[in-house]
């Protein structure tokens, strides 16, 4: 360990020098309240940035035990200090920038013993000429201003520090919740739910119309922070959302989808959550799917071919979607959240006088609605469904929920007048566990695993994650790639199922925390963010190299 001052006399003894110079920075200096750990420097201008952290002592950074005594409190506080962090840097020290939600990230760390902030830099070179002078005014000057401003508890806006950890808990109490309360989601009065554009995950501005729950789903939950929180709770079974265009279906069933995390103070949904085993169903044309049971949906096709071990380099919007369900099944979840605007309608439903003219006989698909009650009454999962023009589901619903300006109202007493129940159909419904072979994950010497903003690439293969809508940041992305590559190494052997593979990696997440996974463990591991299981399996579903048995 040297002290800073050395660095900046290294850098301006390379000042000019070729490009490859900067290899003698690397190492670990003491400031005089952080040190400064440069991990890892870039070969060349073009070559990835130069990996680099700052850790400051806890006992200097200030920041009381109770701000970071669970889970939900350590991840919040750890994301506004990376907020914080971010904003202060400027090019070419980067950060990524963190969204709406609130996740756990490499970029950020908070121990009893230290706060780390990891960040990168493309060093300064005019050509391959280095400017180890502008280096230094980075790294020996800036860099402190920007560690004094955002890792010390004195200078920050305490008051809203507090603010975001004790919204964090409350979230994640609330979501705790749910499941005691028989519910599957729950949205609080006063949410703002519509978002800035299409594009932009931002509250819009304006004139919003607030939340506000019906009598008859209205629930209050007591949490530990906020006390007693009022909104609509929507219980365990068969939802559907219904209303006229552009009155907010799409915007519910989107707020509850992202309900699956935490978000940040002044998101509009700080108080929308969703059940953790939440996954978003729609049709997915052109997705490869491997060996997967969709015969519950899809019974045997034209031409003898059998659907228990359905395979395709590119599936149909039908077979997509049974393949989504099938495997959200295999992964445990118990909530699937579809929008008629995204699935595939010959999958959803057949009405009457189709099936007058197309026997059920002749129809290999077997449509949701057929299937919809089967899920909750044999496999426990229940549904949420937006629809502007499938009526038929009025009879399959246990709720309906009507949407009007934004707002909801309880029309499940209306629906009773106007629809015949539609039972289950007692059909098995299957739920068969695959065993991924390790042969698929083993990689040669010139293959590397990536992550290219939402896409994957792992080996020699390309995996296409856009239409995995609970994916919600690419360092989520970088971190399933870095978890795939981690799992084949040390978890895919030929007898674990991929339930099983998934919950080994979930594992040793929870004891050693998301560095575990990165092939740079111990050296700035990268910025990566955590994916839930079910987007874990998405990817390696979606994978065309996979293979299972």
């Amino acid at each position: 360990m040297l002290p800073l001052e050395d660095l900046q006399k290294k850098l301006a003894t390379i000042d000019g020098r070729g490009y490859k110079s900067y290899a003698a920075i690397e190492g670990i200096y003491r400031a005089r309240r952080f040190l400064l750990y440069i991990d890892h420097v870039q070969a060349d201008p073009f070559a990835p940035p130069t990996r680099c952290r700052v850790r400051v002592a806890q006992k200097e950074a200030g920041f009381a035990p109770d701000l970071y005594a669970n889970a939900a409190r350590r991840l919040a506080l750890e994301d506004f200090l990376t907020r914080r962090f971010f904003h202060r840097l400027r090019s070419p020290l980067a950060m990524q920038r963190p969204g709406q939600e609130i996740l756990e990230r490499t970029a950020m760390v908070v121990t009893p013993d230290f706060v780390e902030a990891r960040f990168t830099i493309n060093l300064p070179a005019r050509g391959r000429t280095v400017q180890g002078r502008e280096a230094a005014a980075l790294l020996c000057r800036f860099l402190g201003e920007v560690v004094e401003g955002s890792l010390f508890w004195a200078p920050l806006d305490q008051g809203a520090l507090r603010t975001w950890v004790e919204t964090a808990e409350d979230q994640a109490a609330l979501r705790d919740r749910l499941p005691g309360l028989g519910l599957v989601a729950f949205v609080a009065d006063g949410s703002v739910l519509p978002r800035e554009s299409g594009v932009s995950d931002r509250p819009a501005k304006g004139a919003v119309v607030p939340f506000a729950a019906p009598s008859e789903l209205a629930v209050e939950v007591k949490v530990p922070n906020r006390g007693t929180v009022r909104g609509m709770g929507i219980p365990r079974g068969v939802t559907l959302i219904v209303g006229g265009g552009y009155h907010g279906k799409s915007t519910l069933l989107r707020a509850l989808e992202r309900g699956v995390y935490n978000h940040i103070p002044g998101d509009g949904r700080e108080m929308v959550v969703t059940v953790p085993g939440a996954q978003k169903i729609r049709a997915e044309d052109g997705r490869a799917v491997t060996r997967v049971d969709i015969s519950s949906f899809i019974g045997d096709l034209p031409g003898g071919a059998h659907t228990a071990a359905f395979s395709t380099s590119a599936a149909s919007g039908s077979t997509s979607q049974a393949a989504n369900i099938a495997e959200a099944l295999e992964m445990g979840a118990d909530l699937l959240l579809l929008d008629e605007d995204t699935c595939a309608t010959n999958f959803m439903i057949r009405d009457q006088a189709m099936r007058r003219l197309v026997p059920d006989a002749a129809e290999p698909i077997i449509p949701f609605i057929d299937r919809v009650r089967d899920l909750y009454a044999q496999a426990g999962v229940s549904t949420v469904l937006v629809t502007g023009g499938a009526g038929e589901y009025f009879g399959a619903a246990d709720r309906v929920i009507m949407m009007h300006n934004y707002l909801p109202a309880d029309a499940t007493a209306r629906v009773r007048e106007i629809a015949q129940p539609v039972p289950a159909t007692g059909r098995p419904v299957k739920v068969t566990a695959r065993v991924p072979l390790p042969r698929a994950f083993l990689l040669g010497e010139e293959d590397r695993v990536r992550a290219r903003g939402m896409d994957i690439r792992y080996g020699r293969t390309d995996i296409g994650l856009s239409a995995v809508e609970q994916l919600v940041d690419p360092c989520q992305t970088a971190a399933v790639a870095e978890i795939m590559r981690y799992a084949g190494q040390k978890y895919v052997d030929g007898n674990r199922t991929l339930k099983e593979v998934v919950d080994a990696v979930g594992n040793d997440l929870e004891r050693y925390g998301l560095d575990v996974v990165s092939r740079f463990r111990g050296r700035h591991p990268g910025e990566l963010a955590r994916p839930r299981p079910l987007e874990i399996a998405a990817a390696v579903n979606r994978w065309p190299g996979l293979l299972v048995r």
